[in-house]
């Protein structure tokens, strides 16, 4: 009898324990600018109601960062702890493998040790092993980025592996990436439908603005991408809502595939904003995270929720036209877009809401990263990161998020591209290469924004706490400050680690 009391007395110490730990909900923007939230930029011709009262509702970041300009890194980051280009610089291309080695320490497994359930909804472009899955003999068509594989080379009723749930994930639903075959939907590690056919843009709706950008490859006779959205938010609420009664807490990473093109905001979102067909789908993209938000909330699980709302990176290029015609600059008030190591690239929308941690609307201008968020949740959950192949540049964010303390994050690097590189170190800002624009100079952007002609310096430095816009370069005139910068970025780049507990 008493040892069935102590059992009985264990497993209740052990659902408390469960109870305690809070719930995580990761919404990750895509291709968003910092200006484009109503709760950063006040003349945003973009309504963000839902967003603009989560920030209301907890800590607004104005000084937060990804680890890189494009899609695949700053994911890695995220999820890992980890600066991107310390691996790699570029994307996961269509059909390509995924960049984690088996023995990285992810996010999702950290929470899984912990006893979370963890889930990732929506975008994954971190990869899978496609070719674990193609039949013997099979041969692609084309050259480049045009080469692409059919739907009969692949067996699909085969399991895909080093996915989502070989990374830490018990549950996975998305299409992986919305403008890469194959187009069809994936649950966990295999295809709902197998695709049919190959992509035909001709057979979708009309795309409302700029290009499809869709890489050729397999797909479903029925595919419609304008159902992403709609599809994987009722996915996330179901998920929600299903945890209600789970003696675990869980972690769900919900990855939009918006705004990225393609541009396809449903027709009843349509006019919704003044900056058109973007600034509707960034409406619709608010719209659904106002949907997970009221089912945590609608299943009580609000007030034992971390919410974390950000972005992979800056607005795309089409940014410039849509700055001419609606005079709505989605980076602002910073210089630069996607792929580009100015601000703008990588200084991105970071909203946390933790209850019983975070003040309500506390606004914080100390300078973090995502990269960040892997060491916070560790020393909230009291984890003993390991000192190798886990979360080697992540920083403990909890005495901020508390009000106790200034952010441990001084410096952060910046990179897109190999041998191209940003570092912030305080105030100042090394742009370490003629130039911070990777996606290339809009003359006619600059000119209406008043930037002065290129100096033709081998370097540029900028102080953000007197030119956030990154206009004057001032690295002639600070040659002690251009040389302290470099020797720092050489440094964190040639050692393994940046975070503090590694520095001890």
């Amino acid at each position: 009898m008493k040892r069935l009391l102590l059992s009985i007395s264990a497993l209740f110490a052990t659902a408390l324990v469960a109870a305690e730990k809070p719930n995580i909900l990761i919404l990750y923007a895509d291709d968003l600018g910092f200006g484009d939230l109503g709760c950063y930029h006040a003349e945003s011709k973009i309504p963000t109601p839902n967003l603009d009262e989560l920030a209301a509702e907890g800590m607004r970041f104005t000084d937060g960062h990804s680890s890189s300009g494009i899609c695949t890194p700053s994911r890695y980051a995220l999820l890992t702890g980890r600066y991107h280009w310390r691996d790699f610089h570029g994307i996961v291309n269509a059909l390509g493998d995924s960049p984690f080695k088996p023995e990285r320490l992810t996010m999702p497994e950290m929470l899984q040790g912990e006893g979370y359930k963890t889930a990732a909804i929506g975008k994954w472009h971190l990869g899978w092993n496609w070719d674990a899955i193609k039949k013997p003999g099979a041969k692609p068509t084309g050259e480049g980025r045009k080469k692409t594989w059919g739907p009969e080379a692949f067996d699909w009723s085969k399991s895909i592996p080093n996915g989502p749930l070989a990374h830490g994930f018990d549950h996975y639903f998305g299409d992986t990436v919305i403008n890469f075959p194959p187009y069809c939907w994936i649950e966990d590690d295999k295809v709902v439908e197998a695709p049919d056919t190959v992509m035909d843009t001709t057979k979708w709706k009309k795309i409302k603005e700029g290009n499809w950008e869709c890489r050729p490859g397999p797909m479903i006779s029925t595919w419609d991408p304008y159902e992403n959205i709609p599809t994987t938010t009722k996915k996330g609420v179901e998920y929600i809502h299903a945890q209600k009664d789970s003696e675990k807490p869980f972690f769900l990473y919900f990855a939009f595939p918006a705004p990225h093109a393609p541009i396809i905001p449903n027709n009843q979102f349509d006019g919704k904003s003044g900056a058109g067909p973007y600034g509707d789908l960034v409406f619709e993209t608010d719209d659904a995270c106002g949907q997970l938000v009221r089912a945590l909330e609608e299943s009580g699980q609000a007030d034992n929720t971390i919410i974390v709302f950000t972005a992979d990176n800056g607005p795309e290029k089409y940014a410039y036209a849509r700055d001419a015609k609606f005079d709505h600059w989605s980076a602002h008030p910073l210089r630069g877009l996607k792929r580009d190591i100015y601000e703008g690239g990588h200084h991105v929308p970071l909203i946390i809401k933790w209850p019983g941690v975070t003040k309500a609307g506390k606004t914080s201008d100390a300078l973090v990263s995502q990269i960040d968020l892997m060491a916070t949740f560790a020393a909230a959950l009291d984890v003993e990161l390991p000192n190798k192949n886990a979360a080697e540049d992540s920083h403990d964010l909890l005495p901020l998020l508390k009000g106790d303390a200034e952010s441990a994050r001084t410096t952060h690097i910046h990179n897109t591209k190999e041998n191209s590189y940003a570092i912030r170190h305080g105030d100042w800002v090394l742009v370490d290469a003629k130039s911070g624009y990777v996606s290339g100079k809009n003359q006619a952007w600059e000119t209406k924004r008043g930037y002065p002609a290129d100096d033709k310096t081998p370097v540029e430095l900028y102080n953000l706490k007197e030119d956030i816009g990154q206009k004057n370069n001032v690295a002639a005139d600070n040659a002690d400050k251009v040389a302290e910068l470099k020797t720092l970025l050489k440094t964190i780049r040639e050692q393994s680690y940046s975070a503090p507990r590694l520095a001890k």
